[in-house]
């Protein structure tokens, strides 16, 4: 009996290898920013987000950077539709980190995904899986005019 817990146990732990994130999607953020779900997720326009590459305002002050890594379960999700539902949690955790500093903007955002840098000015890059979705963005809290 214990060989057969073991057995099982050990069957289990190997499980979670299976539903990493296997499908690399590239999305683009600034139709996401503009859309009805993210006011619904309370990106409330206080604070700007800028792509690493999209043209900025002028920067009057950096004021550090941040990285956020963000998962949402994908089950019963299309990739696309966990995607952006994980992207907005990512982009509201820079947001209020932005309101914490007294920043107005959030720039240089680039995917940071397990550490590897993906630099597009219209699109962020997104992981899914069959049981996960993932999204790590790196970027600056900046004032800007």
């Amino acid at each position: 009996m214990k060989r057969i817990l073991a057995t099982a146990a050990l069957a289990l732990l190997t499980v979670p290898t299976a539903f990493a994130a296997d499908t690399r999607l590239e999305l683009p953020l600034r139709e996401l920013i503009n859309s009805p779900q993210a006011r619904a997720a309370g990106i409330d326009g206080s604070v700007r987000f800028y792509l690493a590459g999209e043209k900025t305002p002028a920067v009057a002050a950096r004021m550090g950077e941040d990285v956020t890594n963000k998962k949402t379960n994908g089950v019963g999700k299309s990739d696309v539709e966990s995607c952006n539902w994980v992207a907005l949690s990512a982009l509201k955790a820079l947001q209020e980190g932005a309101k914490d500093r007294g920043a107005n903007a959030v720039i240089d955002i680039v995917s940071y995904f397990k550490k590897n840098e993906f630099r597009s000015a219209t699109h962020y890059e997104c992981y899914a899986g069959n049981i996960m979705s993932g999204v790590a963005l790196k970027a600056t809290y900046a004032k800007v005019k």
